[in-house]
């Protein structure tokens, strides 16, 4: 399986990650943030940032 270069839309690192689907997630190797592939051009993903919802711990 060959992998692909890409770019956290966040934090701009550069990384390799196997072949993906749009719609499909993962998670930045340095700053942890949840993408998700919006679309892939030329078998390269392109990232959107997910959204989550933090707990609120009451304090």
């Amino acid at each position: 399986m060959s992998l692909l270069n890409t770019e956290c839309p966040e934090c701009e690192t550069d990384f390799a990650t196997p072949p993906l689907d749009a719609g499909e997630t993962m998670s930045c190797p340095e700053c942890l943030l949840t993408l998700r592939v919006s679309t892939v051009v030329g078998g390269r993903p392109q990232f959107e940032m997910v959204q989550t919802q933090l707990r609120d711990w009451g304090e």
